[in-house]
């Protein structure tokens, strides 16, 4: 297998999104290299150094999105590409998670059942188990939503899905879209948690019979909907080996620059999710450590982020110690207007992704 070396980074928190009682406990947290690599035979991008036993999920894991309306508004639209493809059909949604999507397709009329092994709720439709040949239960459609990106060997891991599912019905898939990250030049979208990354070609090669496609989420995630029959090796065509950016990291030393040059500003990142966890993070290794984190999901409030030991504040708390000066350094555009709002719009917002130095 000839493999081509793209990017490689070093001593990333295996978890961006579990949470830490004391700073301390944050500060030590295991961390793994990133190493990716294309390999030339798939075109399939993953990385190499990852190391599975690394990864223990358990309560402390939080990365539910449902608290924001815009996330609602993108899950909405996720539901519409479900029906038009999957209405009045049997659906199985695989890596449920804490079951959230699986309630919503419920509330919208489908008959839908959870598996998910770290399953911890009392819902009677879903199975803590792994979906594979055995487990008991097949449906008419497959939900995989940001489950393929987390997977050693994808490939391998579809065909699991397919078998266990009666080799027959339709998948809908939903991961990050490597071409965005490559295109916004967004270092803090690459993650040690994600083992692959995809861009839409790749499912055209893994699939013979793609139904629709396309990117959703401002482009930062890609969806397809395919036939499990079509499953098939994917072969990378001549002249298709990716080109990644060579100026992927060049404004970290701009983001560290602006706040160095601002000695006594406050400077808050808006999201303690995985973006504001890497952003806080590089920022710290270039030398301009930020002073706090923002986010609104309650479970994450008061605990402390990965590596930096930052403590994840509400917009409340953050508020009352932010003077009208200060920087927020907004992680995910999509939610800008909606960060405005809630914070009153009184500081200074700056688009990560959209490089607004």
């Amino acid at each position: 297998m000839s493999q081509r070396e793209i990017f490689r980074t070093a001593k990333l928190p295996v978890f961006q999104n579990k949470m830490f009682a004391t700073a301390a406990a944050a500060q030590s947290c295991p961390t793994g290299d990133l190493v990716l690599v294309q390999d030339m035979d798939s075109g399939l991008i993953f990385n190499a150094a990852f190391d599975p036993s690394l990864l223990v999920y358990d309560s402390d894991y939080q990365n539910e999105q449902a608290h924001s309306g815009v996330f609602q508004y993108h899950l909405q639209d996720v539901t519409e590409i479900i029906g038009r493809h999957f209405h009045d059909k049997s659906l199985i949604e695989v890596g449920c998670g804490k079951g959230y999507f699986l309630e919503h397709l419920k509330h919208q009329g489908h008959r839908v059942t959870g598996v998910d092994p770290a399953y911890e709720g009392d819902s009677p439709d879903v199975l803590p188990v792994c979906f594979e040949p055995g487990v008991g239960i097949k449906g008419d459609g497959i939900i995989l939503r940001h489950v393929l990106e987390h997977m050693v060997n994808p490939v391998e891991f579809l065909a699991q899905v397919a078998e266990a599912n009666g080799g027959q019905g339709l998948i809908y898939i939903e991961v990050p879209c490597f071409d965005w990250i490559c295109s916004s030049r967004a270092w803090f979208d690459l993650f040690y948690e994600h083992v692959n990354y995809f861009r839409l070609d790749d499912f055209y090669r893994m699939f013979g019979n793609v139904v629709e496609a396309g990117h959703i989420f401002g482009g930062q995630y890609l969806y397809v909907v395919a036939e499990l029959a079509t499953l098939r090796t994917p072969q990378l065509g001549r002249g298709e080996s990716l080109e990644f950016p060579a100026d992927f990291l060049a404004d970290i030393d701009a983001w560290s620059g602006r706040i160095l040059q601002q000695p006594g500003r406050q400077h808050a990142i808006w999201g303690g999710a995985s973006k504001g966890v890497t952003f806080a993070l590089y920022m710290q290794r270039a030398g301009s450590p930020v002073d706090m984190i923002i986010d609104i999901n309650p479970a994450k409030q008061n605990k402390y982020i990965a590596v930096t030991g930052l403590q994840v504040l509400s917009p409340e708390a953050a508020m009352e110690s932010l003077s009208e000066s200060a920087n927020m350094f907004v992680m995910n555009s999509n939610y800008f207007d909606e960060i405005v709002r809630q914070s009153k719009n009184k500081y200074h917002y700056i688009k990560v992704d959209h490089h607004e130095f």
